[in-house]
């Protein structure tokens, strides 16, 4: 392999030209254009002029952001505009370069127009892939600006001609084909997709992160055909595409194809030239990323680097580093591909990192799928369980941004600590040492941007805003996955120095929940839309849209999924009950207080067999029925709603339940009716929302049965009334509450609840428990009871007459859904086939009911890893062992 000369790489006038303009060229010229300094004179001055050729008519764009042009973003230019000022960089758009040259250092637009070169950087990309099937060129591809405006020029043409839904098949159900799918579906085409894989993703995902993926994309009307590859377009009569053939022998409707299979190198300049390529493609570069010619070098997507090409963000740019830094002088090399991914496909979160599929020999991993929220997180780590190796995110990604720089090292704690479904919480930022890495996309340490912070002169800061921080470190620039992070680590460093810190929802919206509260009461705001035209920015994400959506739940008690709230709230509120790791659903509804009928009992023994439900007595004194589909679930709480039962809402952020002892009408030792109280305080706050789930207790006496002080609010019964206490709950941070007010009467105890849980609302931030919001106040515990008992804030009236207002006009979500044909029809596991099971769904008999199944007891062996503790398995066989 030759390596070009560092001597000559130094000299002093140079022409370097870069034939590409996609991410990897842009960050080429912005890494190369900064050792210039700033002004426009700089590259000439250095004996140096940058020439990138592209030939699409636009600047450098953000490809992973496609399917943001899909939602309406306009610009996805990268970098700032003063890149391509005169003499700095010259941008030639719509220029195709048509041959190369090496041995006269020129190349040959198709114009006709040669021109000479110093240096040569090749950063062609790739091209859409399309399979070799009939009448493939009749479908679409999804890769450029272009493509994706005339996908959606068609979307729109064809629904207004049709006037009807337009069925859209998309071919590959990797990260392009997923958003694909995603973007043309939130448009209101119905879309299908086909992959030939047994799970979507299966290059980086394994098959119980797959298969959780796949449900979470089910859910929002996409259908999956898996397993199966496409060996037709048919086209009607006229020419027009009106469905795929699959290999199975079964026929989709399609008026668009799209595929998004993968990419094939753009390497015919290169190989046209003489230069060495791969055997699968790409031009062969050496760690220096220079090819086989003189003073041509290859970076991105095109390069074929120890036999492979890679179409991710971080390869691309450390390949553009890296050539920058040779070409001035340096002596760097690629350090090798990380392929971690975070991203958001059709709104659910997705990542890996590191050996994701257990791969290295002797590797454990530990598993955990959330049964009430859906999610699966996985963690590979060495024989020693001590030792970060990889991991796999879906639904939740959340522990990605603070594992993913500690990947081949130590942990610090046992490996199911940093779960979250297991109730885990990620290492704190303070602890994250100066030499990790930060951003894999722009190799930006956890130390440089410590450095960023502070470094300002003398003793002031350096960046205090994340903005600032961003642009200054280059850190989240690109995919954006570190961003959460690099907050965390601004806030503490900020924190550290006296600073106060942005209580900033996220970078959507500027306001904290609290102040989001406020803003959206005083105005009298009512709808997704009005709050994000007025306080927010682009289209939102996972963190703003729910919060936006409980915020307006409490305040009007509107439906919670009317008002454009519907795709804003998290997935268990959009089913109105909690996924389980199968894939179907428990329904829960409220018994007040405990206290239930026979009558009722047989109601729901009765729902129980008739659908096959697997019942459970839980810890709040109600009855759990677990394993209904997403399609009955309309049929079974018809059945309840009628015989006078309400949603219990285990699913949401709000009251959960009011548990009681039996109290003074039947226990010797009870002092007040324990029974009465409870159920009057859950029919008052049943379907309160509120910044996290909070949970109530009374006990009748002393004696505490009702574990009332493990609750957010518990009451205990004295000779003289009520004790009050407050801030308490179980879970993976219990606290024991503490005590706000004593011997209390009856109004006065609910007067006083009223005003602490409506103050909870109006001022904790998201998913903020009681218990955190009551330390984290100026003054804690006496703050409360200044506010709550002597009202020293003025708000006791308002605080009361918002509680009143809900209690008014307080609906039962089910009973509301059931009296609305179109809220109906939310609930149908397959869009085209409304009445149809998921077949995916296996149950085995134990204990006289119904479970879900093991893998090995499912007739393909697939399903999701989970349970109330972690599970662990080997990830890899021993050499000389059968897989």
């Amino acid at each position: 392999m030759f390596e070009p000369d560092q001597a000559d790489a130094a000299s002093a006038t140079r022409h370097v030209v870069v034939v590409g303009a996609g991410p990897a060229a842009h960050r080429f010229t912005e890494s190369l254009a900064s050792r210039l300094g700033a002004g426009a004179s700089d590259a000439a001055a250095a004996g140096l002029r940058i020439t990138v050729f592209g030939d699409e008519p636009h600047r450098p764009y953000d490809r992973v952001a496609l399917s943001k042009r899909l939602d309406g973003a306009l610009d996805l230019s990268l970098g700032d505009e003063s890149l391509w000022q005169p003499g700095r960089v010259e941008h030639r758009s719509n220029a195709l370069v048509a041959a190369i040259d090496p041995g006269a250092r020129t190349l040959t637009l198709s114009s006709g127009e040669n021109v000479d070169y110093d240096e040569l950087v090749l950063a062609t990309g790739s091209w859409a892939t399309v399979p070799p099937i009939p009448n493939a060129a009749a479908g679409r591809v999804y890769r450029t600006l272009e493509d994706v405006d005339g996908l959606a020029g068609e979307l729109k043409e064809l629904t207004a001609r049709l006037a009807r839904p337009v069925d859209v098949v998309v071919v590959g159900g990797g990260l392009l084909g997923l958003e694909a799918a995603g973007g043309l579906n939130r448009l209101g085409a119905r879309a299908a997709l086909v992959h030939s894989g047994r799970w979507l993703m299966s290059s980086q995902l394994d098959e119980g992160a797959g298969q959780a993926l796949g449900r979470l994309i089910r859910q929002q009307g996409i259908s999956l055909n898996l397993a199966v590859r496409p060996s037709e377009v048919l086209l009607g009569d006229d020419g027009e595409v009106v469905g795929v053939l699959l290999a199975d022998g079964r026929r989709l409707a399609a008026d668009i194809v799209v595929f998004s299979i993968g990419i094939t190198p753009r390497d015919e300049l290169a190989r046209n030239a003489g230069l060495a390529i791969g055997d699968r493609g790409g031009i062969v570069v050496s760690e220096s990323c220079a090819t086989s010619a003189d003073h041509i070098w290859a970076i991105g997507e095109v390069a074929s680097i120890g036999g492979f090409c890679v179409g991710l963000v971080a390869p691309a740019n450390a390949m553009a580093e890296v050539v920058a830094d040779r070409l001035w002088g340096g002596l760097a090399v690629f350090p090798g591909i990380d392929d971690a991914t975070r991203l958001k496909l059709s709104g659910v979160e997705v990542a890996s990192f590191g050996d994701a599929l257990g791969a290295t020999e002797h590797s454990i991993e530990v598993v955990y799928a959330d049964p009430a929220r859906g999610l699966y997180q996985k963690i590979v780590v060495s024989d020693d369980a001590k030792t970060l190796l990889g991991g796999i995110f879906v639904g939740d990604a959340g522990p990605y941004t603070s594992l993913r720089p500690l990947l081949g090292r130590e942990l610090p704690a046992e490996p199911g600590a940093y779960l979250s479904s297991a109730g885990g919480e990620p290492p704190a930022s303070a602890d994250l040492p100066d030499d990790v890495q930060l951003c894999s996309c722009n190799n930006v340490s956890v130390g440089e941007v410590r450095h960023a912070i502070h470094g300002g002169e003398g003793d002031s800061l350096g960046c205090t805003d994340l903005g600032e921080l961003k642009k200054c470190s280059r850190a989240g620039t690109q995919c954006g996955s570190c961003v959460p992070l690099l907050k965390k680590i601004l806030e503490t460093e900020l924190t550290a120095a006296g600073v106060a810190v942005s209580k900033a929802l996220c970078e959507h919206v500027s306001l904290s929940r609290s102040e989001l509260f406020e803003s959206v009461r005083i105005l009298g705001l009512h709808s997704a839309e009005e709050v994000m035209a007025r306080f927010g920015s682009g289209l939102g994400c996972d963190i703003c849209k729910p919060v936006i959506a409980s915020v307006l739940a409490t305040q009007t008690s509107a439906y919670i999924l009317d008002n454009g709230a519907g795709p804003m709230q998290d997935t268990n509120d959009r089913a109105l009950a909690n996924m389980q790791k199968d894939g179907t659903y428990s329904v829960v509804p409220r018994i007040p207080g405990g206290e239930i009928t026979p009558a009722k009992l047989k109601v729901i023994a009765e729902v129980a067999a008739e659908y096959d439900l697997y019942t459970k007595i839980t810890g709040g004194q109600r009855i759990d029925m677990f394993g209904a589909r997403l399609e009955q679930l309309p049929e079974i709480w018809k059945v309840l709603v009628e015989a006078g039962f309400e949603s219990g809402q285990a699913y949401g952020k709000s009251l959960r339940t009011v548990k009681s002892c039996v109290g003074s009408t039947w226990c010797r030792y009870g002092v007040q009716d324990a029974v009465a109280m409870a159920v009057r305080l859950e029919l008052r706050y049943r379907g309160l929302r509120s910044p996290h789930k909070f949970k109530l207790g009374v006990s009748g006496c002393a004696r505490e049965c009702a574990e009332a002080r493990g609750k957010d609010i518990g009451i205990i019964a004295s000779e003289n009334g009520w004790n009050l206490y407050v801030g308490g709950n179980g879970g993976y941070q219990p606290a024991h509450a503490q005590l706000l007010a004593q011997d209390l009467d009856d109004d006065t105890l609910i007067r006083y609840i009223d005003r602490y849980v409506m103050y909870y609302i109006r001022t904790a931030e998201r998913l903020q428990r009681t218990a955190r919001w009551q330390e984290e106040l100026p003054g804690g515990l006496a703050h409360v009871r200044e506010v709550v008992c002597e009202d020293s804030l003025g708000i006791a009236a308002d605080l009361e007459e918002a509680m009143a207002l809900h209690v008014e006009n307080y609906e039962d979500e089910w009973a509301a859904t059931l009296k609305d044909p179109e809220r109906l029809r939310r609930f149908r596991s397959f869009v085209n086939a409304p009445n149809t099971p998921d077949p995916g769904i296996v149950k085995v008999s134990e204990r006289g009911q119904n479970r879900p199944a093991f893998p090995d007891e499912k007739a393909d062996g697939r399903v999701l890893l989970s349970g109330s503790s972690i599970p662990v398995r080997a990830a890899a066989p021993e050499r000389g062992e059968n897989a």
